[in-house]
Order: C-alpha cells, then structure tokens, then sequence
C-alpha cells in the first residue's frame, strides 16, 4: 500500500452515487409497495453498503483500513430509475472516496440481485464520485503560486564548508512539490545578528515564506528561536504546536525542538529543526494547511 505515515489526520468526506435502471414501471411498483419477493429492497440494500463501506479494504488490496465514522445511504426514484447515494466521513490520513464508490456499486448490486426474478432487463448504469473534501486538495493552487520563499539555512559547520546541507534542500523540494518559488536559499552561521538580518531583509521585500532550519536544539549556539522571537509582531503557538505533536507521534526527541512561527507584517516566519528528517516532517505536518494564513490576511486587506 502507499505510504501515508507522514500525512495528518482531517476531517474527510466523500458522496458517490450508482444508477440502476429497471425495465418495467411495474418493477418500481413492486419495490416502492415492498411486494418484491426477496424482502424490501431498500432496506437490504442499505445494509448491503453498510457492510461494504466498512470492508473496503478486505476486498480493494490497496486500500488502507480506516475508521467509519459516519456513513448514509439514500434513495429516490425517477421514472424507471433507482438512484443510490451513499455518504461517508471520517477523521484520517486518506480519503473515503473508494468506501463511498464501493458502497453505492454493492448497493446497486443487491437491488439488481432483489428484482432479477421480476425484470430481466435490469442495468446498473453508472457508478461515480460525486463529491469530496479533505485533505490537500482542499487547497488551491492559484493561491500557492501567488507566493514566494526564501530558504536560509543556520548552521557553523555547513557555512565553514565542514557539512553539506541537507535540510535546506529537502524544504526547497517540499515548497517545489507546492509549486511556491524560492527566491533565494543561502546557508549561514549560528549568528543571531546574521539571522535576524536575512529575517528582516526578507519581511522588507515582502516574502511571504521565510523558513530557516537550523538552531532550534539545546546548544550553546542554537540561538534561532532567541535571534527571531524579538522581531515577530504576533507568534502563532498553534503551528509550533503541530509541528511537535507530529514530531512526537515519531520519536520522543521531538519534545526538545523548539521551533518558532510567527508574521513580521505580511511575512510567516518559520523555524524548523536542521536535521534533514526534522525538517521534512515539519514540512509535513503543517504544509499545505498553514497557507491558509495567506487566504486570512488577504480577507483582512480587503475589509
């Protein structure tokens, strides 16, 4: 199965419907007075998808078992046709459309095997998404490309040509996977002045993304939370907060970093641990939902 470890639990909802067309009036008759010989139909069916939503993945191999949190199965006719739709949400790392779709095709299915005696011209027509939300694509990509970033990277031994930076590079990919341009990435020493200088360099050209890495540990020269906090006109603990309930659903350590996030008027500044995998699952647990920030202030600016 795809690797979902390093995605963040949503809130995910998804409605898919199936047809089915009858080929007699009298066959809708049947179902709607309940005179099929097999039982009510849409009751059977309705317990048909249930069952089927919650074993998805027993019978679509690639499918991650997920809780259920919600399901519904409706029905209306139109003319000779039977229209199923079934409804599901969940809080998870992945989407529910697949549970959704094998819901309404196992509806469908038992409402074909409850009126085959009566009609033999019965067909199951389509079966399709409706609607989802959840995750990434909840996130546009105009306002990602509106954007733009820099990369600095704070650390002694990478600026002295001892180290090669991993970890600059490995936000650089993430921001590129988003589609955010980086204008500039540059590497340099545990220097408070030097990193509130890059910081307030960027806030005066109007860089939306500032995201240093590096200097966020417990040595004497990890001064990066202490060289920002001073400049940020409003912290956002909520960002800081997530980025360490993700680390620590990973590795207790998680607990020792102190990453920063706050504006420096239209700038999110960030400051995300130096090592490659403190990095990229910082990335991870807060892209792309922290892009809303742009959406807020841009509502502001309008007001």
């Amino acid at each position: 199965m795809v690797d979902i470890t390093h995605k963040i639990n949503t809130l995910r909802y998804a409605k898919a419907s199936a047809i089915v067309r009858v080929g007699s009036p009298a066959t809708i008759a049947a179902v709607l007075g309940k005179t099929v010989p097999k039982g009510d139909v849409f009751e059977m069916a309705k317990a048909a998808a249930l069952l089927a939503v919650k074993k998805t993945s027993d019978v679509i191999p690639d499918c991650h078992p997920l809780p259920i949190e919600f399901a519904a199965v409706h029905f209306h006719v139109a003319a000779q046709e039977i229209h199923i739709e079934v409804e599901i949400k969940t809080i998870y790392k992945t989407g529910v459309e697949v549970e959704a779709m094998h819901g309404a095709s196992v509806a469908a299915l038992t409402v074909y095997d409850m009126l085959k005696p009566l009609d033999k011209e019965i067909e199951i027509c389509s079966i399709r998404l409706l609607e989802k939300k959840g995750g990434k694509s909840d996130y546009s990509a105009e306002l990602r490309k509106s954007l733009r970033a820099a990369v600095i990277v704070c650390s002694d031994s990478i600026s002295a040509g001892q180290k090669t930076d991993f970890a600059g590079k490995a936000i650089i990919a993430k921001l590129e996977k988003l589609e955010i341009p980086v204008d500039e990435y540059c590497i340099i020493p545990d220097e408070a002045e030097q990193i509130r200088a890059k910081a307030m360099h960027h806030a005066d050209m109007k860089t939306n993304l500032i995201i240093f890495t590096g200097g966020t540990g417990l040595s004497p020269r990890d001064v990066t939370p202490e060289a920002l906090r001073s400049l940020l006109d409003r912290n956002i603990p909520g960002i800081e907060e997530a980025i360490r309930s993700y680390g620590q659903c990973r590795t207790p350590y998680s607990m020792l970093s102190r990453s920063v996030a706050g504006l420096m008027g239209d700038s999110l500044v960030l400051a995300l641990p130096g090592s490659t995998k403190g990095a990229e699952e910082s990335m991870d647990a807060v892209f792309p939902h922290i892009l809303h920030v742009f959406r807020v202030m841009q509502s502001f600016s309008h007001d």
